[in-house]
C-alpha cells in the first residue's frame, strides 16, 4: 500500500523466515499446492542474510509462471555478476504440460519441492524428479559481490504468491486463489 489508492482488487502474499530463522546447507522440503490460474506466481525460495539482490544468493526451488505466455515450472539460482542488480542465473525451466500430460490431475494434487544443499552443490526436486543441480563451484559472486559464493552462507525462507507481472493478467473469475501449504521442512545434520 505504498501508494495512496481507495482500493486494491488483490494483493500478493508471502510468508518468511527473514531474521527469525536461517540456515546454511540441508535438505528443505515443502509439499504443497500450487494455484495455477492465469496472473499467478507462486514460489519457494531462500535468500542470503549479506548483501544486496543479488550478490546476496536466490535459490528458487520453485517458481511458477509464464514465459512467452506458457505456464512453467522453475527451479533456479541466481548470485551477482560484475553489474548491479544484473544476475548469473542456472535455470531450469520445464512446460507445466510436461507434467500435466501424463496426469491430467497434477494441478489438483498436493507435490513435494526439495532442495538438498551442500557445500558441492544445490539439488532440486520436484516428487523426487532432479530438475536443477548447481555445483557450488561456479557460484562465486563478481566484484560486487566480492568474489564471495553466496551460497556459503546462511539463507532464509520465503513462501510467496506474487499476482499478475511474470504470472500474466491475473483472471478474476479464478479467485479466490489458494496456495496450500502442508508443511515446510529443514533437516540438517549434526
Amino acid at each position: 500500500w505504498r501508494n495512496s489508492r481507495p482500493q486494491a482488487l488483490y494483493t500478493s502474499s508471502s510468508i518468511t523466515s527473514r531474521n527469525k530463522k536461517s540456515f546454511l546447507y540441508g535438505r528443505f522440503e515443502v509439499r504443497a499446492r500450487i494455484p495455477l490460474a492465469r496472473g499467478s506466481w507462486p514460489a519457494i525460495w531462500t535468500l542470503g542474510n549479506t548483501m544486496e539482490w543479488p550478490s546476496c544468493g536466490e535459490i528458487d526451488i520453485m517458481e511458477y509462471y509464464l514465459i512467452k505466455g506458457v505456464p512453467h515450472i522453475l527451479a533456479n539460482a541466481a548470485w551477482g555478476g560484475e553489474q548491479r542488480y544484473k544476475a548469473i542465473w542456472d535455470s531450469s525451466t520445464l512446460p507445466l504440460s510436461h507434467f500435466t500430460e501424463p496426469d491430467p490431475d497434477w494441478g489438483s494434487k498436493f507435490h513435494i519441492w526439495r532442495m538438498d544443499w551442500d557445500e558441492q552443490a544445490i539439488k532440486l526436486y520436484l516428487d523426487d524428479v532432479l530438475l536443477n543441480e548447481i555445483p557450488l563451484n561456479k557460484t562465486s559472486n563478481g566484484n560486487l559481490g566480492y568474489y564471495s559464493n553466496p551460497f556459503k552462507q546462511e539463507h532464509y525462507i520465503l513462501l510467496n504468491l506474487a499476482l499478475g507481472s511474470n504470472g500474466g493478467e491475473p483472471d478474476d473469475t479464478a479467485f479466490p486463489l489458494l496456495y496450500e501449504i502442508d508443511y515446510v521442512r529443514v533437516y540438517q545434520k549434526q
